[in-house]
């Protein structure tokens, strides 16, 4: 073989050889790559959010085109309950069952203007909170008493917050839109969103009884976020707020010693826009949510 032969082959070599640790080095690169770490993150977050939501156990899907499901109560047979839309849908509260199945409705001869929370005595009685005021600028704010076996016969509680001078009020004192509440001895317990700092949710009570009232004042709790529902165990020593994706524990002797306690929080990541809530038992959470997934927790 020639001198000249043996140059070509060998630069032949050496240039297969160059391309070779090209193509590895690029391979290397692009497992190294900040694409290829912003991949490997979104799996770690969505592994990590059902590791988040895994003390929810998923029980049914709401049906029959219950729109928006904003508040829960107890129904007038065991394992049924009461739901119903957000502001601006049909008067209706719906019955259903913990699989979300409709069994009913039961429509109601006035406005759902801004329906938010129901709230229920444990006797037949509901308490429908169309207390909903993004703007805070509402001043027919109520809640409707109701038995729904008799859904005709409505009695209005119409009321206004002791401390809300100005409607709406400076931005950053907008706290008086409520989407949370419940009925304990003979009193309506209001919880409010703050939409103004989403630092502290106002506690307000008024009486259960049809007529124009003040909301009073009761207490203040620190809470990082926006109180959507809310909920007293049957014995009263447990009250539960739930908030977007996130829900509150407080316990106590009653509900004055729990309102001072200072709460558990359970992130409900990943369940959705979680609004209603309602405990079962002592210890059994139902929540629902404005997408119509419906959970329990176990405390």
């Amino acid at each position: 073989m020639s001198r000249i032969s043996l140059l070509a082959l060998s630069l032949i070599a050496l240039l297969g050889s160059a391309c070779s640790q090209a193509q590895s080095d690029t391979a290397k690169e692009s497992a190294d790559s900040p694409k290829s770490e912003k991949k490997k993150g979104k799996k770690k977050d969505k592994k990590g959010d059902k590791e988040v939501a895994a003390g929810l156990q998923p029980v049914g899907e709401l049906q029959g085109g219950v729109p928006e499901s904003s508040g829960l109560a107890h129904g007038n047979r065991p394992g049924t309950f009461f739901t119903h839309g957000d502001a601006g849908t049909t008067p209706v509260l719906y019955l259903i069952n913990e699989k979300g199945e409709l069994l009913g409705q039961r429509e109601l001869p006035v406005p759902n203007i801004d329906w938010e929370s129901l709230a229920d005595d444990g006797k037949g009685t509901i308490y429908v909170a169309d207390a909903g005021n993004n703007n805070n600028s509402r001043q027919d704010l109520a809640i409707y008493r109701v038995n729904p076996d008799q859904p005709d016969k409505v009695g209005k509680i119409s009321f206004r917050y002791a401390d809300q001078k100005a409607f709406p009020p400076p931005k950053e004192e907008r706290n008086f839109d409520c989407e949370a509440s419940l009925w304990h001895a003979g009193k309506i317990y209001l919880f409010t969103k703050d939409r103004a700092q989403r630092s502290t949710s106002k506690v307000y009570t008024l009486t259960d009884q049809p007529g124009t009232q003040t909301a009073q004042l009761l207490t203040k709790l620190p809470i990082a976020g926006e109180v959507t529902g809310a909920d007293l165990s049957p014995d009263g020593q447990h009250l539960a707020l739930v908030g977007q994706q996130a829900l509150y524990l407080y316990d106590g002797t009653d509900l004055e010693s729990a309102l001072k306690a200072t709460p558990k929080t359970v992130s409900l990541k990943g369940a959705g826009q979680t609004e209603g809530i309602l405990f079962l038992d002592n210890s059994t959470l139902l929540i629902s949510t404005e997408q119509g997934a419906l959970y329990r927790y176990q405390l």
